[in-house]
């Protein structure tokens, strides 16, 4: 099994479970990797998903060894195919938090920036190393890196092929957090139990919301916007959270309805 799954209160964490390649992704990692985020997209239960690596990586990258002979065809399958397991991931309804514990390059980097929420942990490493093999990012790194850090960060990080420090990572906004390493998953459960005590609805729609608004003129934004804040006044939460807040009384538990 290269991809493991764990529940955590409301909360699954997933792992990449192939430490002897550094997790590197192939064809089926990529696959177990896509039903796990199903199963946890399925269930529920789970208001929350972390995304992280077992031993000294996050994801190195994708798999050298199997891409090496890959014809220009095999090639595009591959990159489609990675790139759709990704793009499940942005879109799923649910948070996805990537606590990076350590080298998180190539298809790692991307893989991490198809997560809502980035934490790293202090021996943690990214980059876009493509270029210094001949090839270009190929799972989303020449979309995703440049509306994160900018077209001029982005484009200075793919070409040079540069590998950065979790310190820098933090300067440049790939990551919002640096924290020690032994405290990596820790904090990434604690952020997780904390979206996971608000009304998930709202969560939910606000991260459609901000995922729709980043792809489109902002007059389009604010229209997917009020979509989103009307939607939530048909929900029991927004009615029992302001009624408890206009009679000053404890608002109840949240019941995602």
């Amino acid at each position: 099994m290269n991809v493991t799954y764990e529940v955590f209160d409301h909360t699954a964490v997933i792992a990449i479970n192939r430490p002897e390649a550094l997790n590197a992704l192939n064809i089926g990692v990529l696959a177990e990797l896509e039903k796990t985020i199903a199963q946890a997209e399925g269930d529920e239960n789970i208001y929350v998903i972390i995304i992280t690596g077992v031993g000294r990586a996050f994801v190195a990258g994708a798999d050298i060894q199997q891409m090496k002979d890959m014809s220009p065809a095999e090639a595009r399958a591959f990159g489609e195919y990675g790139n759709s397991v990704f793009r499940k991931i942005e879109s799923t309804s649910k948070p996805v938090i990537a606590a990076v514990n350590g080298f998180a390059l190539g298809g790692g980097c991307e893989l991490a920036m198809a997560c809502d929420i980035r934490l790293a942990g202090t021996k943690a490493k990214f980059g876009q190393p493509e270029v210094g093999l001949g090839i270009t990012p190929g799972f989303g790194g020449t979309q995703r890196l440049p509306r994160i850090v900018g077209m001029s960060k982005a484009k200075e990080l793919i070409f040079t092929a540069e590998t950065i420090g979790a310190e820098e990572a933090l300067h440049i906004g790939l990551v919002s957090k640096v924290v020690a390493d032994d405290e990596l998953m820790n904090t990434a459960l604690e952020l997780a139990g904390k979206i996971a005590k608000n009304a998930q609805i709202a969560v939910r729609q606000s991260k459609a919301a901000i995922n729709a608004g980043m792809q489109c003129d902002i007059t389009t934004g604010v229209a997917f916007e009020a979509q989103a804040f009307a939607l939530c006044f048909s929900t029991e939460d927004q009615k029992n959270a302001m009624n408890a807040f206009v009679n000053k009384s404890k608002a109840p538990e949240f019941k995602n309805k």
